[in-house]
Order: C-alpha cells, then structure tokens, then sequence
C-alpha cells in the first residue's frame, strides 16, 4: 500500500504540472463542471417534478392517510352502505391524538347521476366537511366561483370535466340522484357554488363535492365511509400509519397511505426514475468520453518530460502515482466548479418560474423547478471527482511503462 501512497511533495507536484498545462487543465475541468452540473439540474428536476405531484395528490384530494372499514377498497365501492364506519367519532378521536396529526375530518362517497334538466351524467361524490377540507386543499384551483363554506345548504362543487360535461356553471341549479340503503330513488337539488381542477384529470371529470350533512340526507344514512388525516409533514407518514394500525385494526378499521391510494403517482414516479436513470447514464458516458480523451491527449504530449524523469532515476511507480494525482485535482476542482454552477444554474431556474405543460391525465400546468437536497449533490460530486482518475489509470499504466529511449525519442 504504501507503494501507492501520495506525500506532499508530490502533491506539491501536481498542482504545479496542472496549473502549467493551462488549455488542457481548462478544458478538462469544463467537461467535469458541465457534467456534474447536468447531474444536479436533471435529478433536482425529476425530483422536484415528484415532489410537485405528490403535494397536489396529497392536497388536493387523498390526504396523507384515510381511514375506512375493512376490505372497503376492495368491495365497498360497489357496496358502500355495507362498509359505513361505526364508532366513527371514537376513530376519529385516536387519530386526533397522535402528535403528528394537524387535521382529521370525515368524508361520505357515493355514486349517483348529477341531471341539469336536459341530461345526465354519472358523477362520484363526497360529502364533505367544508371548513376542515379548506385547510387540506391547498392544492386545488378554482376554475370558477369558490369552495364550500360552512353556511353552504345544498351546495355544490363540481369538477371541471363535470362542468363542462353537464354544462353547467356557478349558480347553475342540478340534482342528485342516487339509491338509498333500503333501495328508493332520492333525490336533492342543488346549487353550484364552484368549479375546481386538481392534479387528476380523470377525478374532476366524475367528481363533485357537497357538505357532508347534505350527502348524509341524500344518501339517508346518518354515518361515513373513510376518514382523512393530514400530517404536518409528508415524511411522517409511514411512521403513523404503523402506529394507528396497531391501534385501529384490532377494531376493524383499515388504514392507507396516500401512496398506498395514488396507483398514478406510483407509475408516474416509476417512469420518471427511469427516464432520469437513462438521462444519467447518458450524461455519464459522455463526460466520461469527454475526460478520457482529454486526459490521453495530455498524457501522451508530456512523454517525452516522463522519459526524462525515468532517465534522471525517477521510477515507474511514481510517474504513476504523479499522474493519476493530477487527475484527482483536476476532478476536484471541476467537481467543485460544476456543483457551484448547478447551484447558480437551480436557483436561476428556481427564480424564473418556467410554466411547464400539463403532465399526462392532468389539466394544470406547474412552474418547473429544481430541487436540491444534499445526497444527489454529493453523488453528482463524487462522479465527477472519480471519473478523471479512473479514465486516466490505463494512460498512466501505459506511459509509465514506456522505455526511457523510447520516451525521450517522444520529445
């Protein structure tokens, strides 16, 4: 090991060499700075691409964790009155309890036909408790009109796809229809107070919302089906659906994350990762080319130098040792270089505010952004840093190899 080790003047060495071989120091540490910077920017937009869907799925419809009666995700949408919560208000309360928990509020769906006097439309609906949904959905957009408020009676929020579906508008009167428990047809009149978009296309084409006393009368049942909890933070989320299902399924309660609810996120975050994998890859190779060429190319101009520190008693292994420390400052300093250029470059983009297109089964754009957290950075980084001395290891091997008649003839 010790035929490896690198001392201070050697380093002393390097820094001299590199700092004399100016164009080709230059253009190298401009490949690692622009590869590392591609790196951060690429990651920190997928990143914050996920992050973005994530806090609209979260806010805007699920919540970070819902409750419902057992095996209601598999059966209880075709038989909702079968699978209402009972006790609700005593779950209800065990959720509240944990330190975690900043709102719970209750929610009842059913399936029904929303009729504007001339047609029909299939719509899913949730009654909802208006002032708790409020501070929940921060992400939802109002297209037109306003959100349910607590004085709301018989009012009504409807997707944008229902709206323009059924055509209706704010002050547009329709009704409900839907069967009871017991089989009878009912019916209520309501009045559209607002229109909204989410994050989900295929949710505001079938969705509309009311309070949820008023679904309670329509659906003539005086209970819920799922229950909604909102954290203070997305991270906790694993942490306390473990420790309210230790509490609640004992009780025959079922809880479920909003990862667990979002089949879309999963697939779209899985096809993103992908994307930004091969995107990396590329990236990769092409610094990797870019340095290796470089790197042969200064190598090989300097071996008529090498030839005459071999001639004057220098070993091969030192030449070896020397070069490849010189591709380590080389890959340092670009490192260095390029994660400051894709800080420069993230808050640039950060400050712009790009519009980007809707995503697919989206209707609503979003401001591209980058999101820098400390791992991707340092990953970035350490290629960066690693890839001038691996591409320069089979060069050094080679020139240190060289005989000193034939290096000095190199001059």
């Amino acid at each position: 090991m010790k035929r490896f080790a690198f001392n201070l003047v050697e380093l002393r060495l390097a820094y001299r060499n590199v700092s004399r071989q100016r164009a080709r120091t230059a253009l190298t540490l401009s490949v690692i700075a622009v590869g590392v910077a591609g790196l951060i920017l690429s990651g920190g937009f997928v990143e914050d691409a996920l992050h973005t869907l994530r806090e609209s799925t979260i806010h805007a419809q699920l919540g970070h964790l819902q409750l419902f009666r057992t095996d209601y995700n598999e059966h209880g949408r075709s038989r909702p009155y079968e699978y209402l919560i009972p006790n609700a208000e005593a779950t209800r309360q065990v959720a509240s309890a944990m330190p975690e928990v900043v709102n719970v509020m209750s929610r009842l769906s059913f399936a029904g036909v929303l009729n504007n006097g001339k047609s029909d439309l299939a719509i899913l609906g949730e009654g909802i408790e208006p002032a708790r949904e409020a501070k929940l959905g921060t992400q939802i957009q109002m297209v037109e009109g306003r959100q349910l408020t607590p004085d709301d009676r018989f009012g009504l929020m409807a997707g944008e796809g229902v709206a323009a579906g059924a055509g209706i508008h704010v002050g547009s009167v329709a009704n409900v229809l839907l069967n009871t428990q017991e089989g009878a047809l009912n019916n209520l009149e309501f009045t559209v107070v607002g229109i909204f978009r989410t994050f989900s296309k295929d949710y505001d084409a079938r969705g509309v919302r009311v309070s949820l006393a008023d679904a309670q009368e329509l659906m003539a049942s005086p209970t819920i089906n799922s229950i909604v909890v909102e954290l203070k933070n997305t991270s906790s989320t694993d942490a306390v659906a473990a420790r309210l299902r230790e509490r609640l399924e004992p009780t025959g309660i079922e809880v479920r994350t909003w990862l667990e609810l979002a089949d879309f996120y999963e697939k779209t975050a899985a096809l993103f990762r992908r994307q930004f994998d091969f995107l990396q890859a590329i990236i990769l190779l092409s610094v990797l080319l870019a340095v290796a060429n470089s790197v042969n190319m200064t190598i090989f101009e300097r071996t008529g130098e090498f030839g005459t520190l071999m001639a004057i008693g220098t070993r091969r292994m030192p030449i070896f040792r020397l070069v490849i420390l010189e591709n380590l400052v080389v890959g340092f300093a670009g490192s260095v270089v390029g994660v400051v250029l894709g800080v420069l470059m993230a808050w640039l983009i950060n400050t712009l505010h790009i519009q980007m297109p809707p995503p697919p089964n989206s209707n609503s754009g979003y401001y591209a952004g980058i999101q820098l957290a400390w791992l991707p950075v340092l990953s970035s980084f350490v290629v960066g840093f690693l890839a001038t001395p691996l591409t320069a290891l089979w060069p050094a091997f080679r020139i240190s190899g060289v005989p000193v008649s034939d290096a000095l003839r190199a001059n």
